[in-house]
């Protein structure tokens, strides 16, 4: 029987430390348990190759919440985001379209193609803009349950209706269409250019097993559209020394805090006594004690592999069941001899140092999609590619770069064979699509990481790999997710709560789930409900 808690928090990712952070400044005795080890889950850096520090799956940071590197002081602990600057999006007729951060030279390059879109371009930016300052308190803002007629927990709707009231009628009606319909349609109603299009509705894909004409992706395109860095809306970067350095700056604000961080202690289960988790059991047969358990690792994992079934409410386990992970993407990490050389724009450039989309056509883009919905990988997938390394040289040896590929569509479910033997052909065809528009691609290649849905699962405890714990599906948003009646970071078991990005208001490297549920566990403690 090993120390007694105030706090166990399961799970090292960044919203397990930003939650131990917060309860660990209010004075409680919080210890972290990761299993892996290094912290960080998906948010890590890690050496594959020597000299080659790899940001091995999340990769850019936008999202990360403006309160939580205030109040954790993060800079101070070491964190530096590193702005990405825009998109490029080489086609195969050797045209090209370069988004930049300037809005004024992008506007003139979108002109290179049409007119009128960029025209439609600036209305489109000013039209967002709205669209971002109504949904972003919602980051903020514990889920209310609308079944209940508790007055105090209405309010928050209430309050939300009244801002929507607010909105202009045009703004209304944008609202509307983005929270129902495709990324592509809701594009298509602003813009003619086929390049263009696929590329802004490919922030509408990540991480979801929709495709760009699915109903409810333009949504997760708003969603995305939501980052800002410095108050910047629409503003990405690279964190300095890989987004495992912003895992590691989270965990120093921990340790300052209190916290005590612990590594490759995997937990074989749960402690539940009379429906009330009174601690944890260790793989290795150690019990830690807590007055309160909170996870950050998603529900499947937390309920269906740490807790016996009997424990919980069939409801409840019913509609756990229901929730959807469908992970589908998949990486491949690359050490790179030299730069890739695009035939659209040869030799080096400021056009490497932003993200290179491989988004030619929203004809493209959905039939990568076609692919997976029938079990296979796709043949021509959506590559979403980084090279850090021309930012932050400290990622790379001398003369040396690191290349990052985030592809869809890579299915969890196969229709023929398994992972295990499809991997190395998914990361061939990864690099022959790319090499299509870089054709010295192959000739540099040092090594290379290819990471399937199923790498996820296994490595990083994502479940069916799904990125953010759990598609961001509209009927698994907001006060339904992870599960309605059960939206508000609290859990059937007493005393057992969620933190990671399985609940409000979702994945990517953003921390509100942590900060939101440590608030709740800090109200239920004040009412001496704990």
């Amino acid at each position: 029987m090993g120390s007694r808690y105030d706090v166990i928090v399961i799970g090292g990712g960044h919203n397990g430390l930003v939650n131990a952070a917060y309860l660990a400044r209010a004075g409680k005795k919080v210890v972290v348990l990761e299993r892996r080890h290094v912290l960080g889950g998906a948010a890590v850096t890690e050496e594959i190759f020597r000299g080659f520090k790899f940001s091995v799956c999340s990769y850019v940071v936008s999202l990360l919440r403006p309160e939580i590197i205030r109040e954790l002081d993060l800079p101070r602990h070491g964190l530096e985001i590193l702005p990405l600057d825009g998109t490029f999006t080489p086609m195969p007729d050797g045209n090209h379209l370069w988004r930049v951060n300037d809005h004024a030279k992008t506007r003139r390059e979108i002109a290179r193609h049409s007119r009128l879109d960029a025209e439609a371009y600036e209305e489109f930016g000013k039209a967002m803009v709205p669209m971002c300052r109504f949904v972003k308190p919602i980051l903020a803002m514990t889920p209310p349950d609308p079944t209940r007629l508790n007055l105090r927990d209405l309010k928050p709707l209430l309050a939300f209706g009244r801002r929507f009231q607010a909105l202009s009628s045009e703004d209304k009606y944008n609202l509307i269409q983005l929270m129902t319909m495709s990324a592509a349609d809701f594009l298509d109603q602003w813009f003619e250019t086929g390049v263009l299009k696929a590329t802004m509705s490919a922030s509408g894909i990540i991480g979801t097993f929709l495709g760009v004409r699915s109903p409810g992706t333009a949504y997760v395109l708003l969603h995305h559209y939501m980052g800002e860095i410095d108050g910047a809306f629409r503003a990405w970067g690279f964190s300095r020394g890989g987004t495992g350095a912003i895992s590691n700056a989270i965990a120093a604000a921990a340790r300052e805090a209190g916290v005590e961080i612990r590594t490759q202690a995997p937990i074989a289960r749960i402690l539940v006594k009379n429906g009330r988790a009174t601690g944890v059991a260790l793989a290795n047969g150690d019990e830690i004690l807590g007055h309160v358990i909170s996870s950050s690792v998603d529900p499947h994992q937390t309920f269906l592999k740490m807790i016996e079934a009997e424990q919980l409410p069939s409801e409840f386990l019913e509609e756990l069941q229901r929730y959807k992970f469908r992970g589908s993407s998949g990486k491949v990490n690359l050490a790179l001899d030299a730069l890739p050389e695009f035939r659209c724009l040869p030799g080096p450039g400021a056009h490497l140092r932003g993200a290179i989309s491989i988004s030619p056509s929203v004809e493209y883009m959905e039939r990568a999609y076609d692919d997976a919905k029938y079990g296979n990988f796709s043949r021509r997938p959506y590559i979403d590619v980084v090279i850090p390394s021309l930012t932050d040289p400290s990622v790379a040896p001398p003369g040396k770069h690191v290349l990052s590929c985030f592809v869809q569509y890579a299915p969890y479910k196969l229709k023929e064979g398994t992972w295990d033997e499809k991997r190395e052909a998914f990361g061939d065809t990864v690099i022959d699509a790319l090499a299509q528009y870089a054709p010295n691609l192959k000739d540099i290649i040092l090594g290379r990481q290819v990471l399937t849905p199923l790498d996820l699962e296994r490595e990083f405890g994502l479940t069916e790999g799904n990125i953010f714990q759990g598609e961001l599906s509209l009927e698994q948003l907001f006060f339904l997710r992870p599960v309605p009646g059960w939206a508000q970071y609290r859990t059937p078991i007493k005393n057992l709560y969620l933190c990671g990005s399985a609940t409000h208001p979702g994945g990517g490297i953003m921390g509100a789930p942590g900060r939101l549920a440590s608030l709740a566990i800090l109200k239920d403690w004040k009412k001496r409900k704990i």
